[in-house]
């Protein structure tokens, strides 16, 4: 099979398209045949090896790559079930959030990390959903509570975590303010953003009424900026922050945390890598789809011997929505 190799840490020009055996389904394994991964910046941090800190404390390899086939999110069909699995049969389309191994023509999850593709959804659109929209339900589920008559703001809503956090908030009943380059504003209010503010022209952290919670996704403010638009108990759910080659972003969440445990406000991390019910939320996802209230955003789709430019593209961080390899 043909698959994007990386053996070394470094630029897009490090990936390698070459042939590798393809694999077997182990017990309580599935083999998917990848139509579409997507492409964001779980997968740029792991190909570059940074930040350096994350060498240590983090999944990556100190000297080199621990994952040599990367690509978090895939959508396809099952061709083979290893031992033990009954849920799943060959021709089964599914999607999942394997955290590694996308970008191949066949990929071996485990079982309970999979579920059904919703029927409505092409295979490039379901493979736009798992971890972006999972990290965004999180932050609005478990973290920041939202319920019905909720104020939330979103900082940085045009990404692609962004875009499914103000549609997410919104089928959770909130009233949602999201912040972002004005060129997608309009985007923003047709995904049922109730205002929108252009941080070009507007400063965020200043005015209006407080809100309940406060996604930060787009690395661009300090905390304290951001705890004055807080209710006294409220949120900041940390999703993202601003790269750098040593520690960031993994210093200011760490320093962000450590701050809100002096105030009344809190801080916390939404991170859904590692998360155990990947199939009970992405189940949760196609349910919130299938009634017409999630889709995805996708910026652009790249065919599978793109991935170096579709890496590049979405390094410069300017993409609305999602960046998708096809196959």
């Amino acid at each position: 099979m043909k698959a994007w190799v990386l053996r070394r840490y470094g630029s897009p020009d490090v990936l390698d398209l070459t042939d590798l055996d393809r694999p077997a389904p182990g017990p309580g394994e599935v083999l998917v045949q990848v139509k579409a991964a997507s492409v964001q910046p779980w997968d740029w941090h792991l190909m570059r090896g940074e930040p350096l800190m994350a060498r240590l404390v983090g999944p990556l390899g100190l000297r080199r790559p621990h994952l040599s086939v990367l690509g978090a999110d895939v959508s396809g069909v099952v061709v083979a079930a290893g031992e033990g699995v009954t849920e799943f049969a060959p021709g089964d389309e599914v999607w999942s959030m394997p955290e590694g191994g996308g970008f191949a023509e066949y990929v071996t999850i485990s079982a309970d990390k999979v579920a059904r593709k919703p029927h409505h959804l092409s295979f490039a659109e379901a493979a736009a959903v798992p971890l972006a929209a999972m990290t965004a339900l999180l932050a609005i589920r478990d973290h920041a509570k939202v319920r019905p008559g909720h104020r939330m703001l979103v900082n940085g809503a045009s990404g692609g975590v962004g875009t499914f956090a103000v549609q997410l908030a919104k089928a959770y009943g909130a009233h949602v303010t999201a912040v972002c380059g004005g060129r997608n504003a309009d985007l923003m209010r047709t995904l049922g953003a109730d205002e929108v503010i252009d941080y070009a022209k507007e400063d965020f952290t200043r005015g209006g009424r407080p809100y309940d919670s406060l996604l930060y996704i787009a690395g661009n403010r300090k905390f304290r900026e951001c705890r004055r638009v807080l209710r006294p108990k409220g949120v900041c759910v940390l999703i993202g922050g601003s790269p750098g080659r040593w520690v960031q972003p993994m210093g200011q969440l760490i320093g962000t945390i450590a701050a809100s445990a002096l105030v009344s406000q809190r801080a916390v991390v939404a991170n859904v890598v590692g998360c155990p019910d990947i199939r009970r939320n992405l189940d949760e996802l196609a349910g919130l789809m299938d009634d017409g209230k999630v889709r995805p955003v996708i910026d652009s789709t790249y065919a599978f011997d793109e991935l170096r430019p579709a890496m590049r593209y979405q390094e410069e961080g300017h993409a609305t929505g999602k960046v998708v390899l096809t196959m």
